[in-house]
């Protein structure tokens, strides 16, 4: 019986060819690497050439890494005290975040900082302190208080503010100016997620938390401008001094009452 001849089964392909692997992600890491070496030795001090020509610091301690600066002027205006803790991971990205503690006599701020080439973000920025010690920043002489920050999230792309929310409270509200300097109780001021328009103008919720006083008003801030206007209505509570009742009376001659006993405000005022 004959024999088929048997079929050519052709060359043994070869086995694919290994695909070069990327070095980019070792260069990276061992670039960042380097970067957090030098930096950590890199005295504090240095951070004067990164900064904007409105901004002076001095009475550096530390490194560029963590430290602090004991003396912070803006505007020419006292602004207190800054220590921060730089994230290593940030560089990663080719950012620069930070974790921030600031101080001013006794108000303290603690919040975390994100920097890229398009945006700064700061986050999780709360804390509290007398609101007299916030005078250098435009808060009127004379007005007592404490001040507590909640949750605070800003966003800019280095021109104007692109985003911000969050609560801020205000507790034992007096000034010697208003009622004989008596209590004035506590307020809300919450940004919502929408709080800036388009043209940069910033809004927020104004509300009372209990006290002789009931606010409800919107306050509307312009940063090109450095105004804020409030506009709502205020009425007096049983618990409100013969001092504070007396100021609305005055007022209500000017401004007149709903058929609630609801005074109307609107108040404009510079920052």
């Amino acid at each position: 019986m004959p024999v088929s001849p048997s079929r050519s089964r052709g060359p043994k392909a070869a086995p694919p060819a290994e695909r070069p692997r990327t070095l980019w992600p070792l260069v990276l890491i061992g670039i960042a690497a380097v970067s957090a070496v030098i930096i950590a030795t890199l005295p504090a001090s240095l951070i004067v050439h990164f900064l904007p020509p409105f901004v002076h610091a001095e009475d550096f301690s530390g490194s560029v890494w963590h430290g602090s600066a004991g003396k912070l002027i803006v505007n020419a205006r006292d602004a207190g005290a800054l220590e921060w803790r730089l994230h290593p991971r940030a560089l990663l990205g080719l950012a620069m975040a930070a974790d921030l503690h600031w101080v001013k006599t006794g108000f303290e701020l603690d919040g975390t900082v994100r920097m890229d080439r398009r945006e700064i973000a700061a986050d999780h920025i709360q804390g509290e302190g007398p609101i007299e010690d916030l005078r250098d920043f435009g808060v009127p002489a004379g007005w007592r208080g404490t001040v507590s920050i909640k949750s605070i999230e800003i966003k800019s792309d280095y021109s104007s503010i692109l985003s911000a929310a969050g609560d801020i409270q205000v507790t034992n509200l007096a000034s010697a100016r208003v009622a004989g300097g008596a209590n004035l109780g506590g307020y809300d001021l919450s940004f919502p997620q929408d709080a800036i328009s388009p043209d940069g103008t910033a809004t927020a919720n104004l509300a009372d938390r209990g006290g002789p006083l009931q606010i409800l008003a919107l306050i509307r801030l312009s940063a090109k401008t450095r105004t804020a206007t409030l506009s709502g209505t205020v009425m007096a509570r049983a618990e409100a001094s013969p001092a504070v009742c007396s100021e609305l009376d005055n007022l209500s001659q000017l401004r007149g009452r709903d058929s609630q006993g609801r005074i109307p405000l609107e108040v404009e005022f510079t920052f």
